[in-house]
């Protein structure tokens, strides 16, 4: 496995101009007025009951299969990933759902701001009031959480990809801090669990981007290694104008089957930890192999049509985690 520390320099990146303090409020105030009004820092910080609900309402409300995975989460760590999740969500949706570089860039250093009090005790906005006993209970590094926001800042400025390589390196800030600290919050601290995590969290960000490579697109973005796309001969025209060329597929294919092998590189952890995170690795592995065989099932023709678990699969999902909570420990089948 390569390292990740560093951005390749082959990646395509847009030159950003330097931003003046009150040209950074400007932006801002522009980035704040496009997300959602609860979203904002308020000038007070809420109590510290107020916060955990905050946090609880957003989980619950904004995502389906968080809701879903929680279901099978221990109740005395459910608040504490509520929290984590918070971050996560409003941190995304601070770099991806403002639609202006610049504003983007403005709330991700305030959000950033605010994670540097959350450690020093003086966090105003609910997610870190809350995050702040999360990260106190189970000490919890702050780069795990700044990895992250790297991703969506690069996401600002990096919209091409030149090697499987630098994809990986997104991989590292963008998915794999989101393994490690559901690690933390099960007692797991030590690198060969965090290293056999970050298989499965590279899987299930690969699984995503080919899953949504018209979304992606439609934001400017092209997660697919230029490399593979000069190599199987698709153009980024391909891709605009949404042709599933015999070419297009045939590197779908391949990219498919690059992601089924890091799942399966993965897959060692489930023996690895208790029987509780057990059953929810399994679940995201599973989940995650299922968006693959959507692919493959529309013969890897994602452009213009976003593949999507069947509402059936998800069910059985849903009812293999539920069987091994009651009778055993998951796995099996996993290919």
């Amino acid at each position: 496995m390569s390292s990740y520390s560093t951005i390749n320099n082959h990646q395509t990146t847009v030159p950003s101009l330097p931003v003046t303090h009150t040209t950074s409020q400007t932006a801002a105030a522009l980035g704040w007025s496009r997300l959602p009004a609860a979203y904002a820092i308020p000038s007070i910080a809420p109590t510290i009951e107020e916060a955990r609900k905050y946090c609880a309402r957003l989980a619950r409300s904004h995502y389906e299969n968080f809701s879903v995975a929680s279901w099978f989460l221990p109740r005395r760590l459910r608040q504490h990933f509520f929290n984590v999740y918070a971050y996560c969500r409003i941190s995304d949706d601070l770099g991806d759902e403002v639609g202006d570089t610049t504003a983007a860039l403005a709330l991700l250093d305030q959000w950033q701001s605010e994670l540097n009090a959350c450690y020093k005790g003086t966090p105003r906005h609910p997610v870190f009031v809350a995050l702040a006993e999360t990260v106190r209970q189970f000490d919890i590094p702050q780069q795990e959480f700044s990895d992250l926001l790297t991703a969506f800042r690069q996401d600002q400025t990096v919209t091409r990809f030149e090697t499987f390589d630098d994809v990986l390196g997104y991989c590292h800030y963008s998915a794999n801090p989101v393994g490690h600290l559901v690690l933390y919050l099960c007692g797991y601290r030590d690198k060969e669990r965090q290293d056999l995590s970050d298989f499965t969290c590279t899987a299930l960000q690969l699984a995503n981007f080919w899953q949504d490579v018209s979304r992606d697109y439609e934001k400017g973005r092209i997660y697919l290694p230029l490399e593979d796309m000069r190599r199987f001969g698709v153009g980024q025209d391909d891709i605009a104008h949404n042709r599933n060329t015999p070419a297009f597929r045939a590197m779908m294919q391949f990219e498919v089957e690059r992601a089924r092998h890091w799942f399966r590189q993965g897959l060692p952890l489930i023996e690895k930890v208790d029987h509780e995170l057990a059953i929810d690795l399994d679940l995201f592995s599973r989940g995650g192999l299922e968006i693959l065989n959507s692919i493959q099932d529309q013969n890897y023709a994602v452009l213009g049509k976003r593949p999507a678990i069947s509402k059936s699969r998800k069910i059985a999902l849903v009812a293999h985690a539920a069987l091994a909570k009651l009778f055993g420990r998951p796995g099996g089948g996993l290919q």
